[in-house]
């Protein structure tokens, strides 16, 4: 049985409801040589900076039980260079390309995505807003509805592409910034970033992240990214990307029955690197198994 694939997210069409989450697939070139990239929706490339980022000193990955540590600290080439260096190879490729950003201010965050406005082969913006803000003595952009939704509209005010915002998981009320963000003019949401945790090396009582801390990814996360995608869709109007813990089809499915439109694979990838393909055909068989001819007609239908 032929099944539709295509989703709509918030403007943006996806041949089927599969990315690559940022931070986990470089720049999209570096797994080319392991899956072929035209059968995934969208890559969305590591995050974007206004200026070149080295990241954090090593140690900066720790595995952990059913997941992943990291804190790299969001390492990337900056954004003119990605332009010049990486965008024209993902030209080449029949899947959509999504820049991830992020900033040390508002500021920061309005002028990255500015300079994409001129970039030929970007289809839309994921705004990260899991980053300290300078400019409040550290806090996290994404911690407070008010600050959410101040970097959204700055965004939105100078970004001719489709807009979405990825939620932290790091806060009391996760809904609260999601209407936040959908009011200040976002176009979809992705839920949810990294859950911020800790290793320690016994022996020698120490961290062993250089960092002290990192971003808990992998399937120990899916529950609670899954109950935070499942509040959120029913919080705000606007389309919902589900992300953490995807590592098979049945994990992408539950995302997509509690309302996600779409879903992110991350972690999976330095697992299997062709996990997302992998995914996408895995989806496309249920689907045909279960006589639904059209991936939107299964999402949303969670019966509580």
């Amino acid at each position: 049985m032929s099944v539709k694939m295509r989703v709509d997210i918030g403007g943006l069409e996806l041949k089927n409801p599969v990315m690559t989450a940022s931070g986990t697939f470089g720049y999209g070139e570096e797994y080319s040589g392991y899956l072929d990239l035209d059968r995934l929706g969208a890559v969305i490339v590591k995050g974007l900076s206004l200026e070149p980022r080295t990241g954090n000193p090593p140690p900066r990955i720790m595995e952990t039980p059913s997941g992943m540590l990291n804190a790299v600290g969001l390492q990337n080439v900056g954004v003119r260079k990605f332009i010049d260096d990486k965008l024209p190879w993902l030209r080449t490729i029949d899947s959509r390309v999504i820049a991830n950003i992020f900033g040390e201010t508002i500021e920061d965050y309005a002028s990255v995505a500015d300079i994409l406005n001129d970039a030929d082969g970007v289809d839309a913006i994921e705004v990260n807003i899991s980053c300290p803000n300078v400019k409040k003595g550290g806090m996290t952009f994404g911690s407070d509805p008010v600050i959410a939704g101040e970097v959204t509209k700055a965004v939105k005010n100078v970004s001719c592409l489709p807009v979405i915002v990825k939620l932290t998981p790091n806060v009391t009320d996760i809904t609260a910034i999601a209407r936040s963000v959908e009011a200040s003019g976002a176009d979809a949401l992705s839920v949810i970033n990294t859950i911020t945790g800790m290793s320690v090396d016994i022996e020698k009582r120490i961290p062993h992240l250089k960092n002290i801390t990192g971003g808990l990814s992998g399937p120990a996360i899916k529950p609670v990214a899954l109950r935070m995608v499942w509040e959120v869709v029913n919080a705000v109007s606007i389309p919902v990307i589900g992300v953490g813990g995807i590592i098979s089809a049945r994990d992408a499915l539950e995302f997509l029955i509690v309302g996600a439109k779409a879903v992110q694979v991350g972690t999976a990838n330095f697992l299997n690197p062709c996990a997302a393909s992998d995914i996408v055909a895995d989806i496309e068989e249920y689907l045909s198994d279960k006589n639904i001819g059209d991936v939107n007609d299964l999402i949303g239908t969670l019966t509580v």
